[in-house]
């Protein structure tokens, strides 16, 4: 029975694999012109997972690179015209069901984007902001808004922001007089990080044969691996005296009064 118990723990810290992959796009803004081309690539700690790059839009949930949209190359998607119908949030999944970070992309068929950061921002860091027309010149005076109230108004179109904070986070958007206004984005803040964040853990129920042991033990987190120490030494000492009972067990101590 203890043996037993033993192998199904074993089998379970197995079959734990690690995995992880970040979304990425290029060109790096959350804001588009229609008629861009466009790539974004699962950047990916463990490739055996068969990340894909899915979206939702208006039209489509979940829908899949290659099969719904865009043009599949191995973990990267690329669009070659991008449309207002490619406006949605855009993340990877692996086959398992584990997912990357989302991206909101808003393309347009204005003559005006506001280029901000696909990603979260974090504290503390700089954030410049760039009003952008389909059309030289693209350093004329724009208005930055954020939400719906004028921040300030910048002669050659870009805004910086200082040391951002949780106060800087909401919806921004830009105009320029004559040209046009961008369509509004969110700008999210996070706070700096602790400790680095660990990779998405995956326990698979069923999965093909396991690689060798000395890459299975860097796959799983350092507890995991003392524990499976602590009872492989309990296994051997169990296993050594069922073959040898004539080995001496521990001697027991007895307790009598004193009188």
């Amino acid at each position: 029975m203890g043996q037993t118990a033993f192998l199904l723990l074993l089998i379970s810290l197995l079959s734990c694999r690690t995995s992880g992959a970040s979304l990425t796009v290029s060109p790096s803004s959350s804001q588009l012109f229609e008629e861009e081309s466009v790539s974004l690539s699962c950047e990916e700690d463990d490739s055996s997972a068969g990340w894909t790059l899915r979206r939702n839009t208006t039209k489509q949930n979940r829908a899949q690179c290659g099969a719904d949209w865009g043009r599949s190359a191995g973990s990267s998607c690329n669009i070659s015209y991008i449309t207002p119908w490619d406006s949605g949030v855009y993340w990877c999944e692996s086959r398992e069901g584990a997912t990357s970070n989302t991206i909101s992309i808003t393309v347009t068929g204005g003559p005006v984007i506001l280029q901000s950061p696909v990603l979260p921002v974090m504290e503390g860091h700089d954030v410049t902001l760039h009003c952008k027309t389909e059309t030289p010149p693209s350093n004329l005076p724009a208005g930055f808004y954020k939400d719906g109230s004028l921040i300030r108004t910048e002669p050659t179109g870009h805004m910086t922001i200082h040391h951002v904070n949780k106060s800087d986070e909401g919806l921004y958007k830009c105009n320029i007089s004559g040209r046009g206004e961008s369509p509004s984005s969110w700008i999210s803040v996070t706070g700096k990080p602790t400790t680095t964040r660990p990779p998405t853990s995956t326990c698979l129920s069923s999965s093909p044969a396991p690689p060798p042991p000395s890459v299975m033990l860097w796959s799983v987190p350092l507890s995991f691996v003392l524990v499976l120490l602590v009872l492989l030494v309990l296994l051997f000492r169990w296993c050594f005296r069922s073959k040898h009972p004539e080995f001496p067990a521990e001697p027991e101590v007895v307790y009598s009064s004193l009188r």
